[in-house]
């Protein structure tokens, strides 16, 4: 903890910060404001707006607080106080500025500028300066790698060590956040989370991030095992009333928790949001707790998937026009969460708004997102064509969220292919990653029903990768053992996990995939797919008769070294039959070092 000098015309005072002044590190300032409550009759969400500007040279972020109680929500619980937070992550080092907006006036937190409202006092207009250093830390931790960037490439881009990702994760189950230790936490459905079997991956680099002594642990074990399996991102709703599970959401009950479930239990019952919830005010110690298993997430390496609605809650607020709810909604999410360095916001999953609405929503998480973080959609699988009016310029959005919907995953590599081709068309190229491949009700057994999971593998995992997306997230089917809403095991799926690890590996320490580009016609056959950087590296990826695969390499003479990857076991590359080629047009492959009737990956390489 620090104390930052601040100044301005009348007074200086010293401000609490939180964290450690270093790049890439959050750092939240505490600033004294007017004392209130959540339920305070002046809406304090709704009527004050806290903004600070920060600033190095040319650069400037313009960062949206918010209310935070006692400071201390996540321990106390807490629903008052005087404490008003920014939380700011700094990209470089040397001395910054920062100043101080704090207004106020009837809906001022979601008008669009603030030049004529009302100074609301206290830390309005403050200033001050200080002074980052370099950061500390090593390896999966984000801090390490900088904040990753869309960069109008078809992979995402960390600034600091400027490696390019991909993400290999869970998209499941979507309600990860419907956890008892939260505050609130609900049971409508009978689906809320105890995360038990992941007790015993809590370990003691997770302690700083508990909450009221021991809540947190058994999450904070999930996400430890996720990356102890070298999976890189989850994803989690924020929002599910009238959904699916109903028991995730970032806003104040007007009635009793117990009302409310007995009401949400009734699936047909979807009148909850118009009802029962205060739609304009949030419960401040649930959102503290949330940034606690985030914040140890980032420690971890961790993607942060934000699904802010589902197909089931985008109509909700504001009755499906976005305006007073939903602007509110995204900038209380921006304000507590924007910060972090790895993360997307997905608009909705299943989005079936019209355009025109969803538009409007994408422009204002990006005016207000200050990081301009990956803002991407996910729809139907059957309702992709939505895409054609938000690519190129037409939109904000950066990438897309895509579901299939084949039992075998056939549908995987040429989805992908579709909207690599369209967006890039444009100029302006998205990084789509496939974030529900599969049958709805099967998506990805666990390893219990399939414990090779050769579909998976082929046509989904690899089938994304040689399309030139960049990463999967793995659905688990409504209707499988540790499903998408009752799945709280990931080591359901574990060896699974192993067959991720290994093409990830594959793709970091072989090629230089974000170079690459997929052209499957290079290959003579119609089941497998290439993906090359002509004249230099091509892998060659096929599910079945490994040794009967062609590849036009041109008719340069250059010589290619031959090597081979086994994608369901890993390992160092081997030899075939062919360990050097030259490029005299259409030339065989060979055959692997075993197992011709399984799937094999073939690496060229130029010869130097």
């Amino acid at each position: 903890m620090f104390f930052l000098l601040l100044s301005s015309c009348q007074q200086q005072k010293e401000v609490k910060v939180d964290g450690e002044l270093k790049k890439w590190h959050r750092i939240t300032l505490n600033f004294e404001g007017p004392d209130t409550n959540e339920m305070d009759e002046n809406n304090l969400f709704l009527n004050y707006r806290l903004d600070v500007t920060f600033k190095k040279g040319e650069k400037e972020f313009i960062i949206p607080g918010f209310y935070a109680a006692d400071g201390n929500a996540a321990e106390t619980s807490g629903d008052s106080g005087n404490v008003w937070q920014v939380r700011f992550t700094p990209d470089e080092i040397g001395e910054w500025t920062c100043s101080v907006s704090f207004r106020k006036g009837k809906n001022i937190a979601i008008a669009v500028t603030t030049n004529d409202a009302t100074s609301a006092g206290f830390m309005d207009g403050q200033t001050g300066t200080f002074t980052i250093s370099s950061s500390d830390k090593t390896g999966i931790d984000n801090r390490a790698k900088g904040r990753l960037e869309y960069v109008g490439e078809s992979y995402l881009k960390y600034v600091e060590s400027q490696d390019y990702f991909i993400k290999l994760g869970v998209d499941a189950p979507e309600n990860l956040l419907a956890y008892t230790d939260f505050d609130v936490s609900t049971n409508a459905l009978g689906f809320q989370k105890t995360w038990v079997p992941h007790a015993k991956d809590f370990d003691d680099s997770a302690t700083p991030f508990v909450w009221q002594e021991n809540k947190g642990k058994n999450l904070l074990g999930a996400i430890n095992y996720l990356a102890s399996e070298e999976l890189n991102v989850f994803s989690f709703l924020t929002f599910n009333v009238d959904g699916d599970d109903r028991n995730i959401f970032p806003h104040l009950l007007k009635v009793p928790l117990e009302e409310y479930e007995a009401y949400a239990s009734v699936k047909k019952n979807k009148e909850a949001w118009e009802t029962m919830f205060h739609k304009t005010r949030f419960d401040v110690s649930k959102l503290d707790q949330w940034e606690r298993i985030f914040e140890y997430a980032e420690t971890k390496g961790m993607f942060l998937h934000f699904k802010t609605h589902e197909t089931e809650t985008d109509h909700l607020m504001d009755k499906g026009v976005f305006g007073t709810e939903g602007k509110l909604y995204y900038r209380e999410l921006i304000a507590r969460f924007g910060h972090h360095l790895s993360m997307n916001w997905n608009l909705g999953e299943e989005n079936n708004q019209p355009i025109a609405e969803v538009k409007k929503a994408a422009n204002y998480v990006s005016n207000l997102d200050a990081y301009k973080n990956h803002l991407v959609i996910h729809t139907f699988p059957n309702k992709d064509d939505r895409f054609t009016e938000f690519i190129g310029n037409q939109s904000p959005l950066t990438g897309a969220s895509l579901q299939l919907s084949h039992p075998e995953f056939n549908d995987v590599h040429p989805r992908v292919l579709k909207w690599r081709n369209k967006s890039n068309a444009t100029g302006r190229k998205w990084a789509l990653a496939v974030d529900e491949p599969g049958k709805a009700n099967i998506a990805l057994l666990p390893d219990d029903e399939d414990p090779e999971h050769n579909f998976a593998r082929s046509r989904a995992l690899w089938g994304t990768l040689m399309a030139g997306g960049y990463g999967v997230e793995w659905y688990f089917g409504y209707a499988s053992p540790n499903s998408d809403l009752t799945c709280q095991d990931f080591r359901s799926r574990d060896l699974f996990w192993d067959q991720n690890r290994h093409a990830l590996h594959f793709f970091k320490n072989h090629i230089p995939f974000w170079e690459m580009e997929p052209n499957d016609n290079l290959t003579t056959d119609d089941i497998s797919y290439c993906f090359a950087k002509e004249g230099e590296v091509y892998v060659v990826y096929s599910e079945a008769n490994a040794d009967k695969l062609k590849l036009n390499l041109g008719k340069s003479n250059k010589s290619f070294k031959v090597q081979w990857f086994d994608p369901r076991n890993g390992g160092d590359l081997k030899e075939g039959s062919i360990t050097s080629i030259a490029a005299t047009g259409i030339v065989e492959l060979g055959t692997p070092p075993s197992d011709s009737d399984k799937d094999w990956v073939i690496l060229l390489k130029l010869k130097r």
